[in-house]
């Protein structure tokens, strides 16, 4: 079998099949013997949200998880003890945590030293969740880790245990396998979600954790306040680890306290990034938007004692600067960051986070906000990025917003926060690079069905339309509201006709969307000729002359992290190479 070959079937299997729900096993004996991935599950089919349902139950009892996890770590051929060879920096959070996981890598990396990252979701392909080096690990190594492990799970199997654990968990685990076989200098391990019972936290001794900034997000899973879900993120807190927490409310910074004192924990609040370039010219960061400072402060204290204990071989803990100044939360130390650091900071690169694609007379935004701060965060970055640009002169400006959500979000609220942006179109469409799914295996979702994923774009449209009637005042100029099922309405899907409004549109899949925002004008973005019928719409056409005349586009995606990887998938084709 060739190289390429096995890759492409063990990343079908893993990312297609397994994202799937189907077990691992049952993944494997299909998804490798046939294509396309079998379409009937057998007896061990799992969906994810059976899966969730299942982590749901037994959230209350966290060494189930976690002796399950370990139990897993042991088929495999490791130890927990293991793991304290990674000198592992964990982190966990609601927002931030990956561009705070991405900043402390890159300030480590820059000296000198070689660096794991572990984080998730990926974006284009699987491959990016395990990095070395700041880099996704290549195809040959991927396939070589891959199935070593799933050979090893095989051969360790007996009738009490299912043979292959579910996707993020076999991913976490050959994370691990890859750090240790490469020989790591030190790992930075990303929280998938919650933390008390992530299947990360079977890290026992980490060299120093860190918790950014707090929000609401999975309440199915980590509870309905953000001082409960503290309390989960809290849950990776060990004793006599040193950790780090960006300023939050006053009731969940008071959970992280009282969690971190209950596991003798010393936990340090992180000063301002003000106060560390007081004598010093002002830190760059390669990461845009001013909640990014925030993550740098964290990411910098993350580093700064990671170094620390590596210089005193893991013992003492930082020097508070000003002890019990705030909710009785010592200050983290003020210190000058070094040239190391700056370059760190500098050079810092995290995909579809304040992400800008300048191509042409398109300009594209991307950020995966799928919270509510993080919504209002991608909005202030939004609003000084166009306030900073250069206006062009020969002809108008138009503003587009693409946008999804998932999952328990609330979609009504997002759109709400994203309504100041003032968007000439709202543009809405599934997770789906194209309509037929064939070679985007790493970004498919079997668990919905494509008519489930439009009617949901269809909520998000009626409420984007439904917020546009609240803030619209009488105007005699204004074209009445069509009637559900008139000649106006518009879906550019299969679907029967419904409400639409001026100014909104539903494509099929991302990549008709970009066809009809881009009109071609993106340089790189040059798909095929539009699919039939993507102009039929009053408005899809009167909105496609505009956008062809127009002087400069700016195009806003966000909601998902699963939509800007699909739209980074289709504008930056050399990701998916």
């Amino acid at each position: 079998m060739s190289r390429a070959r096995s890759h492409l079937r063990a990343a079908l299997f893993l990312a297609a099949a397994s994202a799937r729900g189907i077990t691992t096993q049952v993944a494997a004996r299909r998804g490798l013997s046939a294509w396309p991935v079998p379409q009937e599950p057998s007896m061990e089919y799992q969906t994810n949200a059976g899966y969730l349902e299942q982590v749901k139950r037994q959230r209350g009892d966290p060494q189930t998880q976690l002796e399950a996890m370990e139990l897993y770590l042991a088929r495999s051929g490791l130890q927990v003890e293991d793991l304290d060879r990674l000198n592992i920096i964990h982190v966990t959070g609601t927002k931030g945590k990956g561009s705070t996981c991405a900043f402390t890598e890159c300030i480590l990396r820059s000296y000198g030293l070689k660096t794991g990252f572990f984080s998730s979701p990926h974006l284009v392909q699987v491959r990016e969740r395990i990095r070395i080096n700041g880099q996704p690990i290549s195809p040959e190594l991927f396939t070589k880790y891959f199935w070593r492990l799933y050979h090893r799970l095989e051969e360790t199997k007996d009738g009490s245990c299912v043979s292959m654990p579910p996707y993020f968990r076999f991913l976490t685990l050959m994370a691990f396998h890859v750090f240790l076989q490469e020989k790591v200098d030190l790992a930075v391990v990303e929280v998938g979600i919650g933390g008390a019972y992530d299947c990360t936290n079977i890290i026992r001794k980490p060299v120093v954790c860190g918790v950014s900034s707090l929000g609401i997000d999975h309440t199915s899973l980590l509870g309905d306040t953000v001082e409960k879900i503290a309390w989960q993120k809290g849950g990776i807190f060990k004793q006599g680890v040193p950790a780090f927490t960006v300023l939050q409310p006053e009731g969940p910074l008071a959970v992280l306290r009282d969690r971190a004192q209950q596991i003798s924990c010393p936990l340090y609040l992180c000063p301002m990034l003000e106060a560390l370039e007081e004598g010093g010219p002002p830190l760059t960061l390669g990461l845009e938007g001013e909640h990014q400072r925030s993550n740098a402060a964290l990411a910098l204290q993350l580093a700064h004692c990671w170094l620390q204990r590596q210089d005193r071989h893991g013992a003492g803990e930082p020097k508070a600067s000003r002890p019990g100044l705030l909710w009785q939360l010592p200050l983290a130390p003020v210190f000058q960051p070094t040239s190391h650091m700056r370059l760190g900071l500098r050079n810092t690169e995290w995909p579809g986070r304040t992400q800008v694609l300048r191509r042409g007379p398109l300009t594209w935004y991307l950020d995966g906000a799928h919270t509510a701060s993080s919504a209002q965060a991608c909005v202030r970055w939004f609003r000084q990025a166009l306030q900073g640009r250069e206006r062009p002169s020969g002809g108008p400006e138009v503003r587009v917003l693409l946008f999804n959500a998932t999952g328990d979000r609330d979609p009504a609220a997002l759109l709400k926060l994203l309504q100041p942006c003032q968007f000439d179109y709202a543009v809405f469409c599934p997770n789906l690079t194209e309509v037929s799914s064939t070679g985007n295996a790493d970004q498919q979702n079997f668990t919905v069905t494509l008519d489930q994923v439009l009617l949901r774009c269809l909520e998000h449209q009626q409420h984007w339309n439904h917020l546009d009637e609240e803030q619209a005042s009488p105007d005699l100029w204004s074209a009445p509201s069509p009637e559900p099922g008139g000649s106006a309405s518009l879906l550019l899907a299969p679907h029967p006709p419904h409400t639409c409004s001026a100014s909104s549109l539903v494509f099929s899949c991302i990549s008709h969307a970009l066809q009809w925002i881009s009109q071609g004008r993106d340089p790189i973005f040059q798909p095929p000729s539009p699919p039939k019928g993507l102009l039929t719409h009053p408005v899809a056409h009167s909105g496609a002359s505009i956008l062809r005349e127009a002087a400069a586009i700016h195009v806003l995606v966000t909601g998902s992290l699963h939509l800007v990887g699909g739209v980074l998938k289709l504008l930056e084709p050399a990701l998916s190479q």
